[in-house]
């Protein structure tokens, strides 16, 4: 699992929620409570870290590269607001150690939109057969790998796999996360051929993986101590962050956050495995919500009429038929239907059946559609870094019109240098 490196934090792929500057004596009390669990997250793992006392020149140089970078844990501590506390719940309620919980901020920056070249994405950085191999759904629709729920579950299963597969040695299941079991495996045979030792230190593996122990290390030491190192990390509640809702059927992260009372930004950053800003039709009607707003959601929701929830119809392809004149006679657009039915192209079949989005107005069809006839087309070629949400976002489009009009495969990863056409408004 590759994540992107140290030195590449960038801002959220998606807007991150701001939170009102604390003083110092609430940044104090939310640190420690006067009874009971500390308030501040940061400090429930600075109470369970072990590793911080390991000595290395490998984690010395890692944590100089942290402290290089001013920024760097300020925003770990902006997207923390969103994951965090998932991750160590989850990381705790196996017995793990809670440096584990500080993994995603080394593979992805806490990113779970983030991507790497290699194709690994998400929180943990989980490459798409690897993601398959452990059980992930993978379509145009759902992406487990980023989906935080899963994605956590997934990875630690395979962590702690790997950490009985090697000897419950957990740097060495740790180097095995990142560059492969059988890479780890096969340089431990080769230092045993040698009469070498075959621990973590001691391996002749990639520099990428020599350098990924220490980095947690070092995270683990500053996130110990930040005042020995003349850091400041932002607080973060020790809180759940999201609660799940139920939505009855598939519905539109637009429509969602209307009823919900919440910004639509802040549905995509918690539900970042829906790819299509609405609930996969194949997975349980269910979105992650910011805790204290379910029931004004499913208030709204009792209200709603049964049409306004996305319904499905089956059409069966006739002989003559194209895309674009079963999209206008079912009031939609050729790009929705190409991703609802996995479709990569405009080849479709008499005798095969179309899976088409029909009755109410749940799923916004219109923000499916390209630019009404003002709209200048506009060329784009891909930066590194780029992703489709942030162009999105710089254009103020909708990622999905940014599909629709390229004809993406919505599971493929932006390359630089990619030619995209946008259809932006003359006004």
């Amino acid at each position: 699992m590759h994540g992107p490196a140290l030195e590449q934090v960038a801002v959220p792929s998606r807007q991150s929620q701001q939170h009102p500057p604390r003083s110092g004596d609430e940044e104090q009390t939310l640190a420690r409570g006067e009874d009971g669990p500390p308030t501040d997250l940061w400090e429930r793992i600075r109470l369970d870290l072990s590793w911080q006392t390991l000595d290395s020149a490998r984690i010395d140089k890692a944590r100089e590269q942290f402290l290089r970078q001013p920024t760097y844990l300020p925003l770990m501590a902006d997207r923390a607001n969103y994951y965090l506390y998932y991750i160590v719940e989850e990381v705790q309620k196996r017995n793990m150690p809670i440096e584990i919980a500080l993994i995603p901020m080394i593979e992805s920056t806490l990113d779970p939109f983030a991507s790497s070249a290699s194709g690994a994405a998400g929180l943990w950085q989980i490459m798409p057969r690897t993601g398959t191999h452990l059980g992930l759904e993978q379509d145009s629709w759902y992406d487990g790998r980023q989906a935080v729920r899963d994605s956590t579950t997934v990875a630690l299963d395979y962590l702690e796999r790997l950490y009985q597969e090697f000897g419950e040695d957990w740097l060495l299941a740790l180097a095995a996360y990142n560059s492969g079991e059988g890479r780890v495996a096969q340089a431990r045979r080769a230092n045993q051929a040698k009469g070498l030792d075959t621990d973590y230190w001691s391996l002749n593996l990639p520099s990428q993986t020599r350098n990924y122990v220490p980095k947690i290390i070092a995270l683990a030491q500053i996130v110990a101590d930040p005042e020995q190192f003349d850091v400041q990390i932002p607080p973060v509640e020790n809180a759940p962050a999201f609660e799940v809702a139920n939505t009855g059927g598939l519905m539109d992260l637009t429509r969602a956050a209307e009823l919900a009372g919440v910004e639509v930004d802040t549905l995509h950053a918690l539900n970042p495995g829906q790819l299509q800003g609405a609930i996969s039709p194949d997975r349980p009607p269910e979105l992650l919500l910011p805790v204290g707003t379910v029931d004004r959601f499913e208030d709204g929701l009792a209200q709603l009429d049964p049409d306004d929830l996305v319904q499905w119809r089956f059409y069966r392809i006739k002989p003559g038929d194209n895309l674009s004149q079963i999209a206008t006679k079912f009031g939609t657009g050729v790009g929705l239907l190409r991703r609802i039915n996995n479709l990569h192209g405009s080849f479709i079949r008499a005798g095969d059946t179309l899976k088409i989005p029909g009755g109410g107005s749940g799923w916004d069809t219109s923000r499916m559609l390209a630019s009404n006839a003002q709209a200048v087309p506009q060329g784009y070629r891909v930066r590194p870094g780029d992703s489709l949400y942030g162009i999105a976002d710089r254009f103020k489009v909708s990622v999905n019109d940014i599909i629709a009009w390229n004809a993406l495969d919505p599971t493929a990863y932006l390359h630089p240098g990619q030619k995209l056409t946008l259809y932006l408004s003359g006004g």
